[in-house]
């Protein structure tokens, strides 16, 4: 399956960049039951490892994910858990702000889960990671005004 989300956000390319590679500002834009904990010391390089937890009582499933591709205003990080596959997101700048592209891309290996994932979640998944890019774009956004002023 593919997720691919695509929002213009009023701020330069390394603002919204930070909003994804800096950990605090990224728990101000995460859906709340989801949050990120680094493996070692928090690292948005090459090898750098966290792991996603989604907080649901009783089974907290957790992906465990490691930086594959990092550039300028690009980092890809790829999962392994009850899914498998990549969650890419980049910065294209522009005129006037930034276009930000999240692309998550992943497998359910397990059949049970797969169709459980279909018939139950893929929906709000999709329209979860909607929510989130606005979520971003609100702090991309102030921020950047911050660091205007």
């Amino acid at each position: 399956m593919i997720f691919e989300q695509r929002i213009e956000i009023n701020a330069s390319a390394t603002t919204v960049e930070k909003c994804f590679t800096d950990l605090d500002i990224m728990h101000r834009w995460l859906n709340p039951v989801l949050s990120c904990q680094p493996i070692g010391n928090w690292s948005t390089e090459i090898g750098g490892k966290s792991r996603f937890i989604i907080n649901i009582p009783l089974l907290k499933p957790t992906l465990k994910s490691v930086v594959v591709k990092r550039e300028p205003g690009l980092i890809i990080w790829s999962f392994d858990g009850f899914f498998k596959g990549r969650d890419r997101w980049e910065c294209q700048p522009m005129e006037r702000g930034t276009l930000l592209i999240n692309c998550f891309e992943f497998e359910i290996p397990n059949p049970l889960v797969s169709w459980g994932f279909q018939v139950f979640a893929a929906q709000w998944t999709s329209r979860d990671m909607q929510a989130q890019l606005r979520r971003l774009k609100r702090v991309a956004e102030a921020i950047y005004q911050t660091e205007s002023i």
